[in-house]
Parts: structure tokens; sequence; C-alpha cells
């Protein structure tokens, strides 16, 4: 597969053919390092999203944004201090951490292509053990505090509900808008010439809870070294 020249600022609105490598990239990092993504096919087609589920822990009774810190924080360095937990340690001694002071949120976060806007687009979900589905009220008490003026006047304008265009399903959307000009800048500005998806996701992703360990960071320098030499 031919690398992607990013040297072009048009190149900042991603194409699809670019999309699909970046996310393979992705992906390969991430079942290297054990971090739940994965790359979903369309059947009978080149398509296809990245998809990851995993589960957080939110302590009852506290303010907006404040999640319980589990022992998994202790193990897993994280672009912020809020850390994934995988699906496969939610088990008996995970519930009986969580009885008392805290639930456990069941989270599934997808990365689609837009052939609008150009650029990824980050939708999810979020529901109780119970199976309940958080409501965009309770979404939007989750976000934390600083970023909520940049979700109201920044790139990314609001979180909404709409329908999967893949799965057909109610998801929650970060909306995609601006996507290519806080891109250009992040990637432009800091000289970052490496994978688009791991830069765009670990700016997008901590407003929703989603966190990437620091080795994502490690390998976007990786790359730019690869892509210079």
């Amino acid at each position: 597969m031919v690398t992607p020249n990013m040297d072009n600022k048009d190149d900042f609105f991603l194409g699809e053919n670019k999309f699909k490598y970046f996310c393979m990239e992705f992906v390969k990092h991430s079942q290297n390092i054990g971090d739940g993504w994965e790359w979903k096919s369309l059947q009978g087609t080149d398509e296809g999203y990245m998809s990851k589920v995993c589960y957080q822990t939110r302590s009852i009774g506290t303010d907006a944004g404040q999640w319980k810190k589990s022992d998994e924080d202790d193990k897993t360095a994280s672009v912020t201090s809020r850390a994934a937990i995988h699906e496969e340690d939610v088990d008996d001694a995970l519930a009986a951490r969580v009885a008392l002071d805290a639930e456990a949120i069941h989270y599934e976060y997808h990365v689609l292509y837009s052939i609008s806007y150009q650029a990824p687009v980050l939708y999810f979900r979020a529901s109780l053990l119970d199976g309940r589905p958080l409501t965009l009220d309770e979404i939007w008490q989750m976000v934390p505090e600083c970023f909520r003026p940049r979700l109201l006047h920044g790139p990314w304008e609001t979180i909404t509900q709409q329908e999967h265009p893949i799965l057909g399903q109610p998801f929650f959307i970060l909306h995609p808008c601006r996507t290519n000009e806080f891109m250009t800048s992040v990637q432009g500005t800091t000289g970052r010439k490496g994978n688009y998806i791991t830069s765009w996701l670990s700016t997008v992703g901590p407003v929703v809870g989603l966190t990437l360990p620091l080795s994502y960071g490690k390998n976007i320098f990786d790359d730019n070294e690869n892509t210079e030499q």
C-alpha cells in the first residue's frame, strides 16, 4: 500500500482511500498494544469503519465529567487522566468495585468516513450495564467542563444524535463540519505529517470519554521519520 502524501494543504481534506489507509495503520498499532480497535468491512464492498467497545466507571453523585479511577488507571498511560477499561475486564471484580459508589458505562465508538465533509466522523453510543442507553442530556453532563466552550463555539460545534449511516441505529455524533479547518491547524502548524486518524482522534476523542495510550503519539513521530527518509 502506497503511503499517502500529506505535504499539500489540500490533503487535509481526507480522501476515502487515505481514510482507509490511515485507519488500517491505526488498527495495526492498536492490535500490537491490545487497545481494542478493529476494522469492520462491509460485506461485498471495499468500505468499512473502525470500531471499539470499552467500559468506564462513573462515580455516582459527583459533578459532571468526574470519573471514578479504576485499577486500570495506574497501569495504562493515556492522553488524559480517564483510562478506558477493555471489555474483557468487565467481570465480577469490576461489578463489585463499582456496586456501591460508581456505575459502569458501556461505550461503543465508530469512526466512519464522510463523503460530504471529506473527513472522519466519530459516532458513539453509551449505556449502563442493564442496557439503558444514556440520553443526550446525560452525555452532555459527562463532557468535561473544559471542553464545553469549545463544543459550543469551537471546531466541533455540538454533539447531536442521528441515525448511524451503516447500521441504521441511533448514535451520538461529534459534528464534522469544521474538521478540516482545525486539522489544518493541528497537522500544519505542528508539522505532524504522520497518521491523520491518530492526530484527529487524540484531539476529539477526550471530549466524549475516548483516550489514546501515549504510544499512539510516539507512532506519529515514527511515521514522520519514515516519511522523511
